[in-house]
C-alpha cells in the first residue's frame, strides 16, 4: 500500500523475504524512497542488503541482523534491535531508537550506526571503518579488535574496551570499567574534539565534547608504521 510517496510493507503478510526482495530489488533511481515496515516482530535479518538511497522505517523490535550490509541506506529502528544490527554496514544510515543487544555494527565498513539506548556487549568488534554513537552504555569487549572508525559511548563502557585495538579511537563520556589489552587513554586534542563534536551533532546528542575521554591502541602488539598510519 503506498500513500502520499510513503510505500507500507506488513512483515506478517509478506514475510521477510518478501520484504527484502521488494526493497532490494528498487532501482538507484526509484520514487519510492520512503517506506516503512509494520509488524516485524522480532523476526530475523530484516532490511539486509539494501544497495538504494532510501529512507525504510521499522515499527516495532527486530531480530538478529537488521540493516547488515547497508548501503546508502536510512534504516530506522522503532524499537529495540538484536545481535549484530548493521553488521558489516557498507555506508547509509542504521538508528536504533531502543537498544541493541551485542555485536551492534560488528565488521561495519563505513556509514553512521546510532542507537539511542544502551549497547550490550562487543559493540563495534572488528569495526572497519563505521561511526557508532551510544546515547546508553556498552558491555564488555566492545570495540575488540577495532581497526578504524570511532566509537562514541555517552554512558559507561565494560570491561576489556578495545582489547586488541588497531587504530580506531573510541570516545567514552562515562566510566571506562577496564581497558584491554593494548588500549589506553589518550589525549584529547583539537582534532578530536571537532570530530567528536560532528558526530554527536550527526546523533542528535546534547553532550559536549569537552566530557569524553578517549581511548586508542598504544600499537605495541602489531608492527605500526606511522607513514602508512592510514593502511591500518
Amino acid at each position: 500500500m503506498s500513500t502520499q510517496g510513503l510505500s507500507e510493507l506488513d512483515l506478517q503478510k509478506a514475510g521477510v523475504r518478501g520484504i527484502n526482495q521488494t526493497l532490494q530489488g528498487l532501482a538507484k533511481n526509484t520514487n519510492q524512497r520512503h517506506w516503512l515496515v509494520r509488524n516485524p516482530m522480532g523476526q530475523h535479518a530484516i532490511a539486509v542488503g539494501l544497495d538504494a538511497p532510501l529512507h525504510v522505517e521499522v515499527h516495532g523490535h527486530v531480530g538478529f541482523y537488521c540493516g547488515g550490509m547497508n548501503k546508502e541506506s536510512e534504516i530506522i529502528i522503532h524499537g529495540h534491535a538484536g545481535v549484530g544490527v548493521a553488521e558489516n554496514m557498507m555506508s547509509g544510515l542504521v538508528w536504533v531508537k531502543g537498544n541493541a543487544s551485542e555485536s551492534a555494527g560488528a565488521t561495519g565498513n563505513g556509514g553512521l550506526l546510532v542507537i539511542d539506548g544502551d549497547a550490550s556487549s562487543r559493540c563495534g568488534i572488528s569495526m572497519k571503518g563505521i561511526d557508532i554513537v551510544v546515547g546508553g552504555s556498552v558491555g564488555h569487549m566492545s570495540a575488540f579488535m577495532a581497526q578504524r572508525g570511532n566509537l562514541v559511548v555517552c554512558g559507561d563502557a565494560g570491561e576489556a574496551l578495545g582489547d586488541s585495538i588497531y587504530e580506531a579511537r573510541l570516545y567514552v563520556k562515562g566510566k571506562a570499567h577496564g581497558l584491554g589489552a593494548d588500549c589506553i587513554e589518550k589525549e584529547m586534542r583539537a582534532e578530536h574534539l571537532e570530530d567528536l563534536a560532528k558526530l554527536l551533532e550527526r546523533a542528535k546528542r546534547k553532550e559536549r565534547p569537552q566530557d569524553f575521554r578517549r581511548y586508542g591502541s598504544a600499537r605495541k602488539l602489531y608492527n605500526f608504521d606511522v607513514d602508512h598510519a592510514d593502511a591500518y
